[in-house]
């Protein structure tokens, strides 16, 4: 996959992530569904209020992915099933790091092109599980320039602080995140170890930053 039409879905792949804003007491209890569904109506109103997130202020897009994306993903499982066997043998420093170059990364992404937001429409379908069910998969679909991008979430419900659904994977046109970015790594890891992962990964969000 070339590497612009890869960031124009993980782009549409964060956009759609953010649709969890504002997750209230009610969350623990809301179907995974219903909740993707209440809430992306809701930000989406947002960054179409928001004239210096719909400009790309960095700054400010920085600040409402941490806010309203980060708090609802399960990053520290994401972080680990994308760097493999490696993350078992990471020191508790090198684990650290990873997850916080992996969601610069991402986070950088969103902000190069969250302003095509304000023309995008999520529409959730029915979602196929049980009440039972702690770990399911949503489906939904973004609409508005050019062709509908399927977008599917895998959601774990968790309990405890913060119970409710989180999410560790996400999948765009029928490609995972988490299994896109492994093959990436483990050639890294494989090269250069995995100090050389993070040195690779921080290189790239310098580089991203200084371009804006």
């Amino acid at each position: 996959m070339k590497c612009r039409s890869f960031n124009r879905w993980l782009t549409l792949l964060l956009l759609g992530t953010s649709s969890l804003l504002g997750v209230s007491a009610q969350a623990a209890d809301e179907a995974a569904n219903a909740l993707i569904n209440r809430l992306s109506t809701e930000v989406l109103v947002s960054i179409k209020a928001n004239p210096s997130v719909r400009t790309g202020d960095v700054a400010n897009i920085v600040a409402l992915v941490d806010a309203t994306v980060m708090p609802h993903m399960d990053f520290k499982r994401m972080t680990a099933s994308a760097v493999g066997p490696a993350w078992r043998q990471a020191s508790p420093e090198q684990q650290k790091r990873l997850q916080e170059e992996f969601k610069t990364l991402l986070v950088r992404t969103y902000a190069g092109a969250v302003a095509q937001a304000a023309d995008l429409k999520v529409v959730v379908k029915p979602l196929r599980a049980t009440p039972q069910d702690t770990e399911v998969v949503v489906r939904t679909e973004i609409q508005g320039r050019g062709d509908p991008v399927q977008l599917d979430y895998r959601l774990e419900k968790t309990s405890g602080d913060g119970a409710g659904w989180k999410i560790y994977n996400l999948n765009v046109m029928g490609v995972w995140l988490v299994e896109t970015y492994r093959s990436q790594f483990a050639q890294e890891v494989n090269t250069k170890g995995v100090d050389g992962l993070i040195a690779t990964l921080a290189d790239r969000n310098k580089s991203n930053a200084s371009k804006g």
